[in-house]
C-alpha cells in the first residue's frame, strides 16, 4: 500500500509503549491497540515503519509482524502454543545422541550438553539425554516444571519462544536463546549440528542450504525479538 504518512514516533503509556504515525497510534490487523511491553522494541518498531519507502511492504517489517501475532492471535493461541512447546519438550532434538561417528558424537555433546545443563542449573529442569532415536519418556516432574515456565511467558516472549524452538527444532534451544544464554548464530549451529556433519560427509545440494538459511533467519528474528523484550 501507498505510505500515508511522513513521520513514525514512538509513544509512552502506563504498561507500555506504542507506535503513531503523525500521532495517529498504530493499530494491528485486528484493530486492536499495538501495546509493546519494552521501549527498546517500539523504537525497533519504529524503525522499521521510518524506513518504508513511497509504499509500505509488511514483509519488510518482521518485527511489526511479530508483535501483530503477539496482540492478534497469541492471546487465543496461548494453549495450543503451549502444547506444540510441550511436545518439542518431550522429545527434545537435544536428548537425543548419535552412538557414531566418534566426531559426531564428540560434537553433540560439546554443542548439546551444555545447554541441557543450563536449562538445569537455570529453571532446575534435568532433561534426560539417551543414546538412539527412539522416543524415551523424561521426569514428569522435570516436564511439569517446564510447561510452568512456557506458561509464565507473556505473549510477546511466548511468540519469540515458539519462532525459536519451531525453527531450531528444540524447546531448550529456543529457551536459552530467548533468555539471551546463546545468540542467534550458537543456537543454528546447535540446531543444525547434524545437518552440517551430512553435508561435510556427503556434501550439500540448494534445497538443503535454503531450508537451513530460512531457519536461521527465523532463529535471528527470534533472538532479536528476545534481546528486544529483555532491554
Amino acid at each position: 500500500m501507498k505510505r500515508f504518512y511522513r513521520e513514525a514516533a514512538v509513544e509512552e503509556f502506563d504498561g507500555g509503549c506504542g507506535i503513531s504515525l503523525d500521532g495517529r497510534p498504530v493499530r494491528t490487523p485486528a484493530r486492536a491497540a499495538l501495546r509493546v511491553p519494552t521501549k527498546a522494541l517500539a523504537r525497533a518498531l519504529c524503525e522499521e515503519w521510518a524506513a518504508q519507502g513511497d509504499r509500505v511492504d509488511p514483509l519488510s517489517m518482521p518485527l511489526s509482524q511479530l508483535a501483530n501475532t503477539a496482540v492478534d492471535r497469541m492471546p487465543d493461541a496461548r494453549r495450543e502454543t503451549v502444547a506444540e512447546l510441550m511436545r518439542y519438550g518431550e522429545t527434545d532434538l537435544l536428548c537425543y545422541r548419535a552412538e557414531r561417528p566418534e566426531a559426531l558424537v564428540a560434537r553433540q555433546a560439546a554443542l548439546w550438553q551444555p545447554l541441557l545443563d543450563w536449562l538445569e542449573r537455570r529453571h532446575g529442569i534435568a532433561l534426560r539425554a539417551v543414546v538412539g532415536m527412539l522416543p524415551q519418556p523424561q521426569d514428569p516432574h522435570a516436564i511439569a516444571r517446564l510447561e510452568r515456565v512456557i506458561v509464565a511467558q507473556d505473549n510477546f516472549a511466548l511468540t519469540a519462544l515458539q519462532m525459536g524452538a519451531t525453527g531450531a527444532g528444540s524447546i531448550v534451544i529456543g529457551l536459552a536463546m530467548m533468555e539471551g544464554e546463546i545468540s542467534a548464530d550458537e543456537a543454528a549451529a546447535a540446531a543444525f549440528l547434524d545437518e552440517r556433519h551430512q553435508i561435510e560427509q556427503w556434501g550439500t545440494d540448494e534445497e538443503a542450504e535454503a531450508r537451513l538459511a530460512h531457519a536461521s533467519a527465523d532463529l535471528a528474528l527470534a533472538s532479536r525479538l528476545g534481546h528486544l523484550l529483555r532491554v
